[in-house]
């Protein structure tokens, strides 16, 4: 019996080895990266499948209603507003944000005190979504014309005489407010990175500019600025994918209230206040929509960055 135990191991260890040999090198990957490749299978795909056939049903989520939700959407005047106070957002804080860090890196790169300008700068960075709208909503407090004003900006306007401004509730003006709290929260961002790109222009290039009588102007629009297009096109796909799915700073301020709501309060409204399950769903999925091409363009652009290194 010793034998033939002895006879047999030695092939079947052979056997396995050989397996092995031949299979090893492309299971060894998926032995790694399986758990990971479950974990967001389990925490990521299947809530985006169950959200996606959610909206296509009604909203207690019991019977099927098909585009009924994204009817709903694009033919009610208040989700109308919301998707039209998320387009104002994406041009105007895009624009503003990638701006101000544009112009404020280039003027820091030049000042004496660079190193403290830009933290200033960037300190907002270092508070909380949540944190930077409850200073923004002191900021814009309103008392009736005669009392104290405790919020900054109307005690600063009814210093010069003129009067106190409910900010948040004005129609004309809310929804720009909202948007100068994010400017100044994430400006800061955009400057690090831009530059970090400004500080890779090489000093000739901008040397052989001022020689050939170029003034400071013409050498920032037609030398600084498509030399850093690349990260400029990279820090605004980034700021337009981060405003896009904007929560915090209007669910703090307004609530979404006096026409200042967007996609991702509404959701988060429908979903959990209303329990109408069918057309969060739906609000939901067109925020997805409207993120991914964005995420697309920016992987293209950093695929196509490594490749030119």
């Amino acid at each position: 019996m010793a034998s033939s135990v002895e006879s047999v191991t030695p092939s079947t260890r052979e056997r396995a080895s050989e397996l092995w040999r031949r299979w090893g090198p492309s299971l060894g990957p998926w032995i790694w990266a399986g758990p990971t490749i479950i974990i967001l299978a389990i925490l990521l795909v299947w809530p985006v499948l169950r959200t996606i056939w959610m909206s296509f049903l009604n909203d207690t989520s019991t019977s099927f209603v098909g585009l009924r939700n994204y009817v709903r959407i694009f033919s009610n005047s208040s989700t109308l507003e919301i998707l039209r106070n998320n387009v104002l957002w994406l041009i105007l804080g895009t624009v503003a944000t990638v701006i101000l860090g544009l112009v404020i890196a280039v003027l820091a790169d030049r000042a004496r005190f660079e190193r403290f300008n830009k933290a200033a700068i960037f300190i907002p960075m270092a508070i909380s979504m949540v944190g930077a709208a409850v200073i923004w909503k002191f900021v814009y407090q309103y008392a009736p014309a005669g009392q104290t004003q405790v919020g900054l900006l109307n005690a600063v306007i009814t210093h010069f005489g003129l009067p106190p401004q409910a900010w948040l509730v004005n129609a004309g003006v809310n929804n720009l407010a909202l948007i100068a709290a994010y400017v100044w929260m994430w400006t800061g961002f955009c400057m690090v990175i831009l530059s970090a790109a400004l500080k890779s222009i090489p000093d000739d290039v901008l040397e052989a500019a001022r020689v050939d009588g170029a003034n400071e102007f013409q050498i920032f629009l037609r030398v600084i600025v498509p030399l850093m297009s690349p990260t400029i096109a990279v820090v605004a796909t980034t700021m337009i994918i981060n405003i896009l799915k904007i929560f915090d700073i209007v669910y703090v301020m307004s609530g979404g209230d006096f026409g200042t709501n967007v996609i991702a309060v509404a959701f988060y409204q429908e979903f959990f206040n209303f329990s109408d399950f069918g057309l969060g769903s739906a609000l939901a999925v067109i925020l997805l929509i409207v993120i991914i091409p964005v995420m697309l363009i920016n992987i293209n652009r950093f695929r196509a960055q490594e490749a030119q290194r």
